[in-house]
């Protein structure tokens, strides 16, 4: 768990020699639970104080920061820098909150183009392959008139070939070849990293069940928002295509339906029949798509048809 930095560093999280100990009100969603802390404690006992209350509730993949109730001003306030406690007070731990953008919303600031293996073996194997290329070239131009970094991908160019003539690369951020199926490689991780402020990804390339399906999976449980552009996308069978965009706009739904559960969890909601649900999904290899959830979504999110077909 990381604190916010308006927390400030920890100011000492050594009590002073001699101190004793302070009454402390630990505050944390709606529970409220006192004990004590040595005299002189500062930020980091304050944060194992936390975690051995609430440590069972508190998630530790989100940001925290420590809030001290003022008196003067009858209110919390983020815990000044360097406090150390000498009286009794009341502290509470307030999870950042996550501000989640609209699908759609793309900014060229935020936003990075992924082109995955559009290349010249796959020509007379993808279905509507020509329009494909016409689209991403197009989707390419827009990019370079805009300033979006790209980044392309080519499944082991030395059997399967370079990316096809009519796709100009000019000014591409990353040229990468790859063995496996994500364009996520460290290379990419690393690029990605380097461009301030990034949220978005537009996806497109081949082919959709396989490739693109596991870039799009992986991107999301990595918190950036995917954008498949459908009429870029293609696979050696329209039913692989249909079907891999169908699973992906489930899964978008299953996460945007997690995040408003766990909204009103954090404000107290009682759930019924809900499943918490991970953001990654495992969906592999050529001739379909694999795809693990727990019994309950299934059948709340899927119709038996379509688990047939995928399972």
């Amino acid at each position: 768990m990381a604190a916010a930095e308006a927390a400030g560093p920890p100011g000492g999280g050594c009590p002073a020699a001699g101190g004793g100990s302070v009454p402390v009100l630990f505050c944390f969603s709606v529970f409220a639970r006192p004990s004590t802390v040595p005299h002189g404690a500062g930020y980091e006992l304050l944060i194992q104080k936390f975690l051995s209350l609430y440590g069972d509730q508190i998630d530790m993949h989100r940001k925290f920061v420590v809030q001290l109730f003022a008196e003067e001003w009858s209110q919390y306030i983020d815990l000044p820098k360097g406090f150390l406690v000498s009286e009794r007070c009341k502290v509470r731990l307030v999870p950042l909150q996550i501000q989640m953008t609209t699908l759609g919303n793309l900014t060229p600031s935020s936003t990075v183009f992924f082109c995955c293996d559009m290349q010249e073996r796959f020509r007379p194997a993808i279905k509507y392959f020509g329009d494909i290329i016409s689209v991403g070239q197009r989707l390419l131009q827009g990019a370079r008139l805009l300033g979006i970094p790209v980044i392309v991908t080519e499944q082991y160019p030395k059997g399967l070939g370079s990316t096809v003539q009519e796709i100009d690369l000019t000014g591409a951020k990353l040229v990468l070849p790859k063995t496996k199926f994500s364009m996520v490689l460290p290379e990419v991780e690393a690029a990605l990293a380097e461009i301030p402020g990034v949220r978005s990804v537009v996806l497109f390339g081949v082919e959709t069940h396989v490739c693109i399906q596991q870039t799009a999976l992986e991107l999301i449980g990595r918190g950036l928002e995917v954008h498949i552009v459908a009429d870029a996308t293609s696979s050696r069978s329209m039913m692989d295509r249909m079907f891999a965009l169908e699973c992906y706009s489930v899964l978008q739904n299953l996460r945007n339906e997690h995040y408003a559960s766990s909204q009103r969890q954090r404000r107290g909601v009682k759930l019924k029949n809900h499943c918490p649900i991970s953001l990654t999904y495992f969906l592999t290899f050529f001739s379909g798509i694999l795809m693990t959830l727990p019994s309950s979504v299934k059948s709340t999110y899927i119709n038996q048809q379509l688990c047939t077909k995928i399972l």
